[in-house]
């Protein structure tokens, strides 16, 4: 009975859009501590303090629910195209700053919304129809529209001939997984505490730039030494080349000294 007038009081307090909205955090909340198989709708109506009805009014399907995450995702998030975020960067051709941005975006969106990348993963382990639709209305997306801009860059010479969804990959890899570690194994950040402003740098300095200085330097140093150690070899070649015209050279000398003597 209580919780019956609760309901009425709460329905009475809220409508519309508000209460959908309500309805929709709830449903996120609950879908990423129990997972989707293990929430009904029965229970995302109780925790929200509605009836079920109430639910599927907002909500016909549980696929409308589902839907209507990844579109308010998308508007708290501002785009579902990652390039607006760094649209000026982009526009001056500015690589590191465009990497940079991008990972701080994400990481600061990860570190405000912990509870949507559990939702992910659960989607994701449970085969969910929610991993296809962010995969189809996200992911594809940032493949796209980065691997383009990647794609342009390679080809104005400014970065390396690499399959631009390689790239891709490698960059979102370190940044999802900086925020996944963050967010659900060490959140007191015991094994790395940088702050996001410094993993977004220094992720945007080891994708373009990389970390192998020293090796590079070492590579350099091995092939200068290999070019003076061919070189020296070349002239060593020519020498027995040169010996034979110099001797030539000699005998007109013979010769004069020859006619000399017959002279006298």
């Amino acid at each position: 009975m209580q919780a019956q007038k609760r309901i009425a009081a709460n329905g009475a307090r809220m409508t519309g859009e508000n209460r959908r909205l309500q309805i929709l955090r709830v449903a996120m909340r609950l879908f990423s501590q129990r997972g989707f198989l293990g929430t009904t709708t029965k229970e995302i109506a109780l925790a929200a303090g509605v009836s079920e009805a109430m639910v599927f009014r907002h909500f016909a399907t549980k696929e409308e629910l589902y839907s209507a995450i990844l579109d308010h995702k998308a508007c708290v998030h501002d785009s579902l195209d990652p390039r607006t975020v760094v649209a000026e960067a982009i526009e001056r051709k500015d690589d590191f700053a465009v990497f940079e941005g991008l990972a701080l975006d994400a990481l600061e969106h990860h570190d405000c919304d912990p509870e949507f990348q559990r939702l992910l993963l659960h989607s994701a382990l449970e085969e969910h129809e929610l991993a296809d639709m962010f995969w189809e209305k996200f992911v594809r997306r940032v493949y796209h529209s980065l691997g383009g801009y990647i794609r342009a860059r390679q080809r104005e010479g400014a970065i390396l001939d690499v399959e631009p969804a390689l790239v891709v990959r490698a960059f979102v890899g370190m940044v999802m997984h900086h925020s996944l570690v963050n967010n659900l194994w060490d959140r007191k950040r015991s094994l790395l505490n940088v702050s996001n402003q410094t993993a977004a740098r220094e992720f945007a300095n080891i994708l373009l730039h990389g970390v192998a200085r020293a090796v590079e330097s070492s590579a350099r140093l091995s092939l200068s030494a290999s070019k003076s150690s061919r070189a020296a070899v070349a002239s060593v070649r020519v020498l027995p080349a040169t010996a034979p015209r110099s001797a030539k050279a000699s005998k007109p000398s013979k010769g004069k000294s020859n006619r000399k003597r017959s002279s006298r």
